[in-house]
């Protein structure tokens, strides 16, 4: 049997303000290619093909075209709800699917398998979703295998991993278990995916995952293998820059009579790429720069000395697609334990106090030649308007 592994589709979500929506239908064509060219018999999607509990209508829509290519391409589709989800909105529409197209929703199904057979026989497909320990305990009243009230991820996944191997012991054959959570040894995209977790409570010793032939994994952006038979597959779209380095993919998951056989990694098409661009503004906007990276996304960060005019609107008349711009100066700022009222205090000209303000409000920073020659020049000029007088 041929799997293939892909997770968090986030539909709906914006990228700095832009909508991702025609992106990612592009990139979900490429997929269902690959699906077809590789002879894929279950796609298996790991939680958060939605962004929000509450998608907008054209996310519907998108999520319906997908999956019913993917189930035209005559492999079997099963789909899992990930924190990001409502697996009440995402399961509604179960009963309305054509047949061939299943998705898990109910924590109360953990331990009942979507079993396909192949020349080999069954293989059992245990579906998990994303699991909040303060809703789904009232599901398990008796707590985990100590009696202990189920409070953290780490253990409501155990419990629901020990209802997978019960499910195992009672169904004869091959199995695949799939999940959303934080698992152990993983690397996180800052500022994305920590919200399942509390400190280090809810991470998910990798041990948990023991028993079937194959975990597929959602939750985390990027493609991770925590073992041969445990993985995550990531997002199939960048959203954010820091996920620029990470390639975007499904993995292809080949099971033989015994199990596990081979695990492949698919590439998947970037419509557009992203890159951050580090240096003065003068250098990011260099002609090189531009005839390079026009038509990316684009984060600048700009480490002039002191904050330019108007960076966005310069940058974007060379990279339209400039989603964001930092400045981060390159130089360290200049202490001084004097406090601001203290630098005014010993300050006996106009000039001086205007030197110590912008001292003040620039990280240390004080004047320019060029800007100490404009000051004079307007100090210059009060002192003979008031000669007039």
């Amino acid at each position: 049997m041929r799997i293939l592994h892909t997770s968090d589709w986030h539909i709906g979500r914006t990228f700095h303000g832009t909508s991702t929506m025609d992106a990612l239908a592009e990139v979900l064509g490429a997929l269902t290619t690959q699906v077809r060219e590789n002879s894929v018999d279950v796609v298996v999607i790991a939680g958060d093909v939605f962004d929000s509990a509450t998608p907008a209508a054209a996310a519907y829509t998108l999520l319906g075209d997908a999956l019913v290519a993917l189930h035209d391409t005559g492999a079997r589709v099963i789909v899992t709800s990930g924190n990001h989800d409502s697996a009440a909105r995402l399961g509604f529409q179960a009963r309305l699917l054509r047949d061939g197209i299943h998705v898990l929703t109910d924590p109360l199904g953990i331990g009942t398998p979507v079993t396909i057979d192949d020349a080999d026989g069954p293989v059992h497909f245990f579906g998990i979703p994303y699991l909040e320990p303060a809703i789904v305990r009232q599901y398990w009243p008796d707590g985990d295998a100590e009696g202990r009230p189920l409070r953290t991820q780490a253990q409501t996944m155990a419990h629901a991993m020990q209802l997978v191997r019960d499910g195992i012991s009672t169904h004869a054959g091959r199995s695949v278990a799939i999940a959303h959570c934080f698992a152990a040894g993983v690397d996180a995209t800052a500022g994305l995916e920590r919200e399942v977790r509390q400190g280090g409570l809810d991470v998910v010793p990798l041990g948990v995952f023991d028993g079937p032939d194959y975990v597929a994994l959602g939750h985390i952006h990027g493609r991770q293998q925590l073992s041969e038979r445990v993985r995550y597959a990531g997002a199939p779209l960048h959203y954010s820059f820091g996920e620029q380095h990470k390639p975007r993919g499904s993995w292809l998951v080949d099971l033989d009579s015994a199990g596990l056989a081979e695990v492949s990694w698919l590439e998947l098409p970037v419509p557009r790429r992203l890159v951050t661009l580090t240096g003065t503004l003068a250098e990011i906007l260099s002609e090189a720069n531009v005839a390079a990276h026009a038509k990316d996304w684009v984060c600048a960060v700009y480490t002039d000395v002191l904050p330019q005019t108007e960076p966005m609107r310069r940058l974007r008349e060379s990279f339209p697609y400039c989603a964001m711009v930092q400045h981060q100066p390159n130089v360290a700022a200049v202490k001084d334990e004097r406090s601001y009222v203290q630098r005014l205090r010993s300050a006996v000209t106009d000039v001086d106090r205007i030197e110590a303000f912008l001292a003040h409000v620039r990280e240390g920073q004080g004047a320019s030649d060029a800007e100490s020659a404009l000051i004079r020049d307007v100090l210059d000029e009060r002192v003979r308007a008031d000669a007039l007088v």
